[in-house]
């Protein structure tokens, strides 16, 4: 497979993974729906250093692999993905967090930490481009 191939699998499963998230929330399950944020947004962000021409790292921090795109465009586009990570330093903790805990420790959430970690994750895809 080519990386623009893997690049283009990786959005779609992102993608997948963002619309799984919305029928999770309106099901009740938040934990679950917190979860696939995270996974939408790795995914995305590891579809975004592909695009970059560089390999992604075996990583599942999406405030590492931030960082590691910020490095890699251009200066003029350095601030803007600093500043995400800035803006959104919290929320990306929260789905580290709750990478972690849904393979080992349970840690519930509310529907309000779900539909406001689901607005963030929309809004960094938006402004990643």
């Amino acid at each position: 497979m080519t990386a623009k191939e893997e690049e283009k699998r990786l959005l779609k499963r992102s993608s997948d993974f963002l619309a799984t998230a919305r029928y999770q929330v309106t099901e009740g399950f938040y934990d679950l729906a917190i979860f696939s944020l995270e996974q939408a947004l790795e995914l995305f962000l590891k579809a975004k250093v592909l695009e970059e021409g560089v390999d992604y790292p075996r990583t599942h921090s999406v405030r590492s692999l931030l960082e590691i795109l910020s490095q890699l465009r251009p200066d003029s586009e350095k601030s803007a993905v600093k500043s995400i990570l800035e803006r959104y330093l919290m929320e990306l903790g929260v789905l580290e967090d709750a990478y972690i805990s849904s393979r080992y420790v349970v840690r519930e959430f509310t529907k309000r930490e779900a539909e406001k970690l689901t607005l963030a994750v929309k809004e960094i895809m938006k402004n990643v481009v």
